[in-house]
């Protein structure tokens, strides 16, 4: 009787199966970790830019709106907001309403061309100049694509007073709901063109991390979790 062969595997194929399996095994691994790093990544670009939280109650607000006229208010429309950009008046001791009748002026005195969309007082009161809408002359070449804020101040360091700063974070925080954005798009007159403007925030940088730490702080406590953002 005839017996039947037995089929041997050498250990040169068993060798070769092996490495097969372990590289199946590792691309198999692979696509599922870079499928999740992909989706992480996804996620983390949104956070980045997307705020969890956004603060809907906006701060009130003194609305007393320029004229229009081609030295403070042209009435050119904002097509859209990149960046909110924080000045200071660099005239000690003035006021919200000062600086805005400073703007008004302009189109009698031509002097020169600036103006803000908001200027927040030495008490904390906010004047709105401008529309969010519209373009505002004080951020040179961003005046396009950006929302100004002036802030008023007492001293010539340019640090701004308590209710000042309560204000300018409550603002900023509404601001950067508005227009979903995020404190990494919160920028200073300096970081657009070079000016020492706020100057308390350019001699004092760990002054102005500690300012957008605030904006978020505020955002977290006041935000609410907003659908699409």
């Amino acid at each position: 009787m005839t017996k039947k062969r037995k089929h041997r595997i050498s250990k040169r194929q068993k060798k070769q199966l092996i490495l097969e399996l372990v590289i199946l095994f590792l691309a198999t691994v692979g696509a599922i970790t870079l499928i999740y790093l992909l989706g992480k990544g996804v996620a983390t670009v949104i956070s980045e830019h997307r705020p969890k939280k956004a603060v809907t109650e906006q701060p009130e607000l003194d609305v007393e709106l320029l004229s229009i006229n081609k030295y403070s208010r042209p009435g050119t429309a904002l097509e859209e907001v990149n960046a909110i950009v924080i000045h200071y008046t660099a005239n000690p001791g003035s006021t919200a309403i000062q600086n805005r009748n400073y703007f008004e002026g302009l189109k009698d005195s031509h002097e020169t061309m600036v103006s803000s969309h908001f200027v927040v007082g030495l008490e904390g009161e906010i004047v709105q100049c401008i529309p969010t809408s519209e373009v505002s002359y004080a951020s040179n070449n961003r005046n396009e694509d950006t929302i100004a804020i002036e802030c008023c101040h007492m001293g010539e360091d340019g640090k701004f007073e308590p209710a000042t700063y309560d204000s300018l974070v409550e603002l900023t925080a509404f601001l950067l709901g508005k227009f979903n954005l995020t404190t990494d798009n919160v920028i200073r007159h300096y970081d657009v063109t070079g000016k020492k403007c706020p100057l308390y925030y350019v001699e004092h940088e760990d002054e102005w991390e500690q300012f957008k730490k605030d904006v978020d702080a505020y955002i977290d406590k006041h935000g609410q979790i907003v659908e699409g953002r």
